[in-house]
């Protein structure tokens, strides 16, 4: 673990304040052990509602609830030092309006100590975004691929090929920096668009399927580290292989036990002495 690393924890403003410096490092977690792993090495955690898959087993991100996010907001939150915490909105929990959001978001943070909340959505979601600002909830947008509309949108597929669909997202853009976001999730969409996203928009951006030309990166860390591996999307690179070295730390607990190797003497307690 580095010692260079400082212990206060970085806020919105210091992320936003990284626009167009050193590329912002962020990645997902949802436990107390993986955070403090991650947070020595990274700018920004997000609690991310990918927990419907990674942990739950879910098919979508549809179905999480305000309690699971608060539940691994909680945990992530207060485990981590250094990284801006941020947690995500879950589905049907502040789209209705501005003050159904603040409501949610208002309790996300009180109950779990991050720093800010994620909500998808562009120009529609402008007003609440403005309004949960403006009464000091610090916002992260996403835009491109929002998975909690997949339903609407016909799937996972890249986002902005077409001329209509690229200039809706641009607007969609700038409307999220205009009402305050500080800064901006940019998923799944053609590398020249978030590319021109980024350079048109105050805030920070962070891709994930997007650009190396964004403000920072993020990726699902089950993903990054070969935990789950249910599907391997294209922009995930793998730098290890954990499920392979789990699976072969069972199969040899269970041979073991099997075989009555384990527990060895050195496992188990002898008699008290007199």
């Amino acid at each position: 673990m580095s010692k260079s690393v400082p212990s206060k924890s970085l806020t919105p403003p210091a992320i936003q304040a990284r626009k167009g410096g050193q590329p912002i490092v962020c990645m997902t977690s949802y436990t107390a052990p993986v955070t403090k792993l991650i947070d020595p090495h990274v700018d920004l955690i997000l609690v991310g509602d990918s927990l419907a898959m990674t942990v739950y087993g879910m098919t979508s991100t549809v179905g999480v609830t305000q309690e699971m996010m608060i539940a691994h907001g909680g945990a992530v939150a207060r485990s981590a030092s250094h990284a801006c915490v941020v947690v995500d909105l879950p589905f049907g929990s502040y789209e209705e309006s501005p003050a159904q959001a603040f409501r949610t978001a208002a309790r996300v943070m009180a109950e779990t100590g991050c720093a800010a909340v994620k909500l998808e959505g562009g120009a529609v979601m402008a007003e609440t975004i403005h309004f949960l600002t403006g009464r000091g909830i610090p916002v992260m947008a996403h835009i491109g691929l929002t998975p909690q509309t997949v339903n609407a949108l016909g799937g996972y597929g890249v986002r902005g090929r077409t001329e209509a669909e690229a200039a809706a997202i641009m607007a969609d853009a700038k409307a999220v920096a205009d009402a305050g976001a500080f800064s901006v999730v940019i998923e799944k969409t053609t590398e020249s668009l978030a590319r021109a996203i980024t350079n048109a928009i105050a805030p920070p951006t962070i891709g994930i399927g997007a650009s190396v030309a964004c403000d920072g990166q993020i990726l699902v860390v089950d993903d990054m580290i070969g935990l789950f591996t249910d599907f391997h999307p294209k922009f995930v690179r793998r730098y290890a292989e954990v499920a392979q070295s789990i699976e072969a730390a069972i199969r040899d607990y269970a041979s073991d036990v099997r075989e009555r190797r384990f527990p060895a003497a050195e496992h188990v307690f002898g008699d008290a002495r007199p």
